[in-house]
């Protein structure tokens, strides 16, 4: 009977795979050159907010820019994965399809940079150059090119583009071949009013290429963290530019900050969240002496709480330890933390994570895994 079962089980796995794939759905598209490849359309969305995302992946034709622009990779990452986040507010990931920017090269990008910040005449006097650094900073570092399309019988076609402008906080200059560094901080004000004229040209340069004339475009700006930081920057602002406008109206205000919960927010209004990481922390050393310390970060909106992520870095001495160690931070994630927020913890040691805990917002069990 339990070979039957076993045979009936089997079977019906083999089905359900064949129906998967029968799900995957071509797509004919047509690159660059007018050449055609088949690509496949996923049967399956990772969930609601994330997209679906067409293969094999095409790499923007701006690939590799944004790695010459902006030098903190935290920020990089932040700016794709929040322009993506901010997207689905206007193109519903349940309808359309994710991929790479496939419009604005890297020279039509870099002739911007160049074209909309201030030009510093190299052969003044050094104290005048710096006075001239400072009192024009470049403030844009880099556009950032999303795509959605809609399946159209056996194709697809472009439905709209967000676009993200990246700024800095903190514009760093030389006035020499390997001269010291300065520093400028640039207010936010003064910087969302350069983001606001930049934006408004790179909308009017995108309606000059080919295929942009028309589709709507989410416009969004970025402030860059400083170099050094260890939590990135955060979307200030947003518009929507309806079909074939090429001026915009509105803005809208963004509030949301990366922080990092350490003892720097033991007062003030990232006290609470601080307070409650370092329980965590000061619980796991009672009883694990190899413990070396935890690193929280915490993404809010609207000053709540949307994520917070705990890094646990520890050495272990055996597969138990860690299995031990695993369990009893998960007690302590039920314990400690409200379920308001995405939580995750990730247990690492010195060369790859061990374990990971992880409880979407609204859910009473945490998820856990524990790598071999």
């Amino acid at each position: 009977m339990k070979r039957v079962l076993l045979l009936l089980l089997c079977s019906l796995l083999i089905m359900t795979g064949c129906m998967n794939i029968r799900k995957q759905e071509d797509i004919v598209q047509t690159d660059e050159e007018n050449e055609t490849e088949v690509s496949i359309l996923p049967s399956h969305q990772l969930s609601k907010s994330q997209y679906k995302m067409l293969l094999p992946f095409r790499p923007s034709a701006a690939r590799d820019a944004i790695t010459n622009q902006i030098t903190n990779r935290v920020d990089i990452d932040e700016l794709e994965d929040g322009l993506r986040r901010h997207s689905t507010s206007v193109f519903d990931p349940e309808k359309y399809v994710y991929e790479d920017g496939q419009y604005f090269t890297t020279n039509q990008i870099f002739a911007l940079i160049d074209e909309l910040n201030p030009e510093i005449e190299e052969k003044k006097k050094k104290e005048d150059q710096i006075d001239e650094h400072r009192k024009n900073p470049r403030v844009f570092s880099h556009i950032l090119e999303q795509n959605y399309l809609k399946r159209k019988e056996d194709t697809v076609e472009l439905v709209g583009v967000s676009i993200g402008i990246s700024l800095k906080s903190v514009y760093r200059f030389t006035v020499e071949t390997g001269g010291s560094y300065y520093y400028e901080d640039i207010p936010m004000d003064e910087m969302l009013e350069e983001g606001k004229r930049i934006a408004e040209i790179v909308l009017n340069n995108a309606r000059d290429i080919e295929g942009l004339e028309n589709v709507p475009i989410m416009i969004a700006l970025f402030r860059e963290e400083k170099q050094s930081s260890p939590v990135p920057g955060n979307f200030v602002a947003k518009t929507v530019v309806g079909e074939g406008e090429r001026s915009i109206g509105k803005w809208e205000k963004i509030s949301e900050k990366h922080v990092l919960l350490s003892s720097s927010q033991s007062t003030g209004k990232y006290s609470e969240d601080y307070q409650k990481v370092k329980s965590f922390g000061e619980k796991i050393s009672q009883y694990f002496p190899n413990y070396v310390g935890v690193i929280g970060e915490g993404f809010y909106i609207d000053d709540q709480l949307s994520s917070l992520t705990i890094e646990v870095p520890i050495e272990f001495y055996g597969r138990s330890e860690i299995v031990g160690f695993t369990q009893y931070a998960y007690g302590l994630v039920k314990e400690i933390f409200k379920n308001h927020y995405d939580l995750e913890v990730i247990i690492s040691s010195s060369d790859k994570t061990e374990s990971t805990i992880y409880r979407a917002a609204g859910e009473d069990e945490p998820n856990v895994h524990i790598f071999h």
